[in-house]
């Protein structure tokens, strides 16, 4: 019985090393963005996936209405939010 568990100590390691290392910190920066996109709220400035800055006017339920310069406004879901801006 020790043998086979000496057999399956270096998967287990590896897979370790695997969670520690690559999912459980996905999993966080998963959880930090959504956490984010659920504090949005009308006037925060955001930056889209695509690159576009802008700031939010209204709220849909999952469509965003971004006014991105003096008087253009686009609808973008709420997946398509990157990031909050501060300034």
């Amino acid at each position: 019985m020790t043998q086979s568990i000496t057999q399956f100590l270096p998967l287990i390691i590896i897979f370790a090393i695997f969670y520690f290392m690559l999912i459980r910190p996905q999993q966080q920066r998963q959880k930090k963005h959504k956490d984010m996109l659920d504090s949005l709220k009308v006037g925060d400035k955001v930056i889209t996936i695509g690159g576009i800055y802008g700031i939010i006017r209204e709220i849909k339920g999952d469509v965003f209405t971004l006014e991105i310069s003096k008087d253009i406004k686009i609808n973008v879901t709420k997946s398509a939010i990157g990031s909050k801006r501060e300034n």
